[in-house]
């Protein structure tokens, strides 16, 4: 992982209805589209699957995430 990497990154699934907020290499916030409803998950990784989803999610190493933004993130929390 890139230790200048900015805080926080942004991305989302290529479904475009599961998106993350990563506050650093351990912790990311998760915000799932379901319906009409709307569940936020808050990971702090302590287990290496955990640590390799992040690492995963910042490289965009998986042709399941894409970049995001900080206003893409506020409109679906608003």
């Amino acid at each position: 992982m890139n230790k200048d990497t900015l805080f926080p990154q942004y991305r989302k699934l290529i479904n475009e209805r599961v998106f993350y907020k990563i506050s650093s290499d351990r912790c990311f916030e998760e915000v799932q589209l379901v319906g009409s409803k709307k569940m936020i998950y808050t990971t702090n990784a302590n287990q290496y699957p955990e640590i390799l989803k992040i690492k995963d999610m910042l490289e965009l190493s998986e042709t399941m995430y894409l970049e995001s933004s900080k206003e893409e993130w506020d409109k679906i929390n608003s």
